[in-house]
């Protein structure tokens, strides 16, 4: 298509892909185990830098990131984010930034597990519960007595004869197989550490061993 001057006139832009936001996995329980941790270790630290004598105040001090950090890491921190391009687990102490192309499968045993270039990965934010293992199973055996079938779920509805875990690992399966050929799922695997977390925490250690030690 061209304008009356002969100069050639673009046609209508493409329309761009939608673009969806993150699926976010975490454990529920986990969260909450931590914020009473924290909460507990605040009121406990807290007490002792206000009311302690000599050097309590300062072995307090240093021993609070020895506490709250590994907390932080392995109770607030732990989660999945998923979306058409790649994976993202964030474990205590490491992020894994896995496109859907290098994603060899997910499995969940009694644990949930990772196969992404050539290498396996703990996948902490997606506990497995034995538990609800067996209670899902109860309910889908009832289900199939009474003629329910859970294929009449309606889609991100939880279905209650599967435990959570294997949902999340069903899921993320899923859209390994739809989203692997995409192109802006190419890419290598990558894997970071949470500085944040080491540092202070190695560095609240030392300075409580020296105190310990020089006291």
């Amino acid at each position: 298509m061209t304008e009356s001057d002969g100069t050639p006139h673009p046609g209508p832009a493409a329309p761009e892909e939608p673009q969806y936001a993150d699926r976010v996995y975490r454990s529920g329980p986990g969260i909450i185990s931590g914020v009473l941790l924290l909460a507990v270790a605040a009121w406990l630290i807290g007490d002792a830098v206000i009311s302690g004598t000599g050097r309590t105040p300062w072995v307090a001090l240093a021993a609070a990131p020895v506490f709250v950090f590994p907390v932080i890491a392995y109770t607030l921190r732990p989660a999945v984010y998923a979306n058409e391009r790649r994976l993202l687990v964030r474990n205590p102490l490491r992020s894994v930034h896995a496109p859907w192309s290098q994603v060899e499968g997910l499995r969940s045993g009694y644990s949930v597990e990772l196969f992404a270039g050539g290498h396996k990965y703990q996948v902490w934010a997606v506990p497995v519960s034995i538990r609800q293992r067996k209670a899902a199973s109860r309910r889908a055996m009832r289900a199939a007595k009474d003629g329910t079938p859970s294929a009449s779920l309606r889609p991100g509805e939880n279905d209650p004869t599967r435990a959570w875990s294997d949902q999340v690992v069903g899921n993320l399966q899923e859209l390994a197989e739809r989203c692997a050929g995409r192109p802006e799922a190419k890419g290598e695997v990558t894997v970071s550490w949470c500085w944040w977390v080491i540092v202070p925490t190695v560095a609240g250690l030392i300075a409580l061993v020296t105190l310990i030690v020089t006291g």
